[in-house]
C-alpha cells in the first residue's frame, strides 16, 4: 500500500502558502477548516495504519477473503445510485456496503472487531450507547442538504481512497485541481503503476470488510468508478455491473450544485456556479467511456439501466437484475422498496437550481450530450418553459 505523500504535502502547502486565484482561499471558515482538519486527520490516518498493522497480525485471513459476485453502481453522479445503493442495502440477508462509519472510523478488521463488540455489549445493556450514537448523528450529519449523510448509511466507495490521499474526492476538500492527478479519467490518465497500487488497496478494504462482517455479497455505490471500468474488471473478474444513465437535463445542472455545495462545505470560493469546464469535461466521459467499454465487452453480469426505469419500477429492475446475475430470490422485497421509497421521499431539502443560472441553455445541453440523448431517447423539451425551476425535494429525491 502506497500512501500519495506528494498530493498530501501539496495540500498541505497550498492551502497555507499558494491560495492566490483558486476556490480555497483563506477566509475565517477555510482557516478553521484547515486547523481543524490538519490538527484530527494525520493522527486519525497513523491510528488507521495501525490498526491495518494489527489485522495482518490479528486477522491474516482478510488477505484471502473472496469477493464473490461483487455489485457495482457506476454512471454519472446524480443519477440515481444512492437510491439504488441504500435500497438495497435494506436486504441484509443478501448484501454489505462501506458505510459511512466503516470508512471513516472503522476500516480496518481489528477496529470493527471492537466495535462490534461493544454494539453487542450495549445491547444487552438496553442501548443507550446505540440511542446516543444516533442522536448525535442527527444532529451532525443529518444537517447535510442534498444528499442525505448517516455514519449508518452506505457511502460511495471513492470514500475509501482517501486513506491512502489518491481520490476523486481529495478536490472536494482541496479543490486545487492544477496539483490532482486525472482521476476523472483513471483508465486512459494513471499510469498502470499507479493504477494498480489504488485498486489493490481499494480490493484489500472490501476483503476486510467482508472478512469482518460474514456477508456473502458486496454492493459498491460507485460513480467515480465509471472512469475506472476496464481496471475494475481486471481487479474484480466476477464484478457485476449497474451503469446508470440519466437525461443530461436533469443530471448536469443537479451535478453543478452538488459539486459546488459539497466544496463550499469546505472551502469559501464566493457567489455563484464554478467548475462549469470540469464537471462538462468529466461527466460526458463517465457518459461514453464505460458505455464504450461495456459495449465491446457485452456479458450478463454487465446492465444498463435508465434512471426513469429505476425509479419507475424499482421492484421490477431488482427482481430482474437479482436473477440475471445469480443473486437469491428475495422474500419480501416489495416491503423492503416501499420502505425504501417512502424514506427516499421523506429526505426534504430546500435545495433548487436551474441550468440558466448556471449558464447553459437546453439547446446547448442537448448538443453537448446529443449521442446520449439519442442512444437512450431521453426527452430533449423542446417545448420546456425556458427558466423551469428543479425542485429538489420533489426531482432529486432519487438521485
Amino acid at each position: 500500500m502506497q500512501y500519495n505523500f506528494r498530493l498530501f504535502w501539496r495540500t498541505f502547502y497550498r492551502s497555507f502558502f499558494d491560495t492566490k486565484n483558486t476556490p480555497a482561499r483563506l477566509t475565517r471558515k477555510r482557516i478553521i477548516f484547515i486547523t481543524l482538519f490538519y490538527l484530527v486527520w494525520p493522527l486519525g490516518s497513523l491510528m488507521h495504519w495501525f490498526f491495518f498493522f494489527l489485522d495482518d497480525i490479528l486477522f491474516p485471513g482478510h488477505k484471502t477473503q473472496l469477493i464473490e459476485k461483487p455489485l457495482f453502481i457506476i454512471g454519472n453522479l446524480r443519477s440515481g445510485s444512492t437510491f439504488l445503493h441504500r435500497l438495497l442495502s435494506r436486504d441484509t440477508e443478501t448484501f454489505t456496503s462501506l458505510t459511512t462509519w466503516d470508512i471513516y472510523l472503522t476500516p480496518s478488521v481489528t477496529q470493527k472487531k471492537i466495535t462490534q463488540f461493544f454494539s453487542r455489549l450495549d445491547k444487552k445493556l438496553g442501548g443507550h450507547l446505540h440511542r446516543l450514537l444516533y442522536a448525535f448523528d442527527r444532529r451532525t450529519l443529518g444537517k447535510f442538504k442534498i444528499h442525505a449523510i448517516s455514519f449508518f448509511q452506505p457511502e460511495e466507495d471513492e470514500n475509501i481512497l482517501l486513506h491512502i490521499w489518491d481520490s476523486f474526492w481529495v478536490t472536494f476538500l482541496f479543490p486545487f485541481m492544477d496539483e490532482m492527478p486525472d482521476y476523472q479519467h483513471f483508465d486512459e490518465a494513471l499510469s498502470p503503476k499507479r493504477k494498480h497500487q489504488i485498486m489493490t488497496f481499494y480490493k484489500s478494504m472490501l476483503q476486510r470488510h467482508m472478512y469482518a462482517t460474514g456477508k456473502k455479497y458486496y454492493a459498491a455505490k460507485a460513480p467515480a468508478f465509471s472512469a475506472k471500468i476496464e481496471t475494475l474488471v481486471e481487479f474484480f473478474p466476477e464484478a457485476r455491473i449497474i451503469y446508470l444513465a440519466r437525461n443530461p437535463l436533469d443530471m448536469l445542472p443537479s451535478t453543478v450544485s452538488w459539486i459546488n455545495y459539497a466544496r463550499r462545505v469546505f472551502t469559501d470560493p464566493g457567489e455563484g456556479y464554478i467548475y462549469l469546464d470540469e464537471i462538462l469535461d468529466f461527466t460526458q466521459h463517465w457518459y461514453r467511456y464505460p458505455l464504450k467499454y461495456l459495449d465491446s465487452h457485452p456479458s450478463p453480469r454487465h446492465l444498463i439501466l435508465k434512471y426513469d426505469d429505476l425509479i419507475q419500477r424499482p421492484e421490477h429492475v431488482i427482481r430482474k437484475f437479482y436473477e440475471q446475475f445469480g443473486y437469491p430470490d428475495k422474500p419480501g422485497l416489495e416491503k423492503i422498496v416501499d420502505e425504501a421509497v417512502k424514506e427516499t421521499l421523506s429526505h426534504s431539502s430546500d435545495h433548487t437550481y436551474s441550468y440558466e443560472e448556471m449558464g447553459f441553455t437546453r439547446q446547448q445541453i442537448v448538443g453537448i450530450y446529443s449521442d446520449i440523448f439519442e442512444r437512450f431517447g431521453f426527452d430533449k423539451r423542446e417545448n420546456e418553459l425556458s427558466s423551469m425551476k428543479t425542485q429538489s425535494a420533489n426531482i432529486t429525491a432519487f438521485e
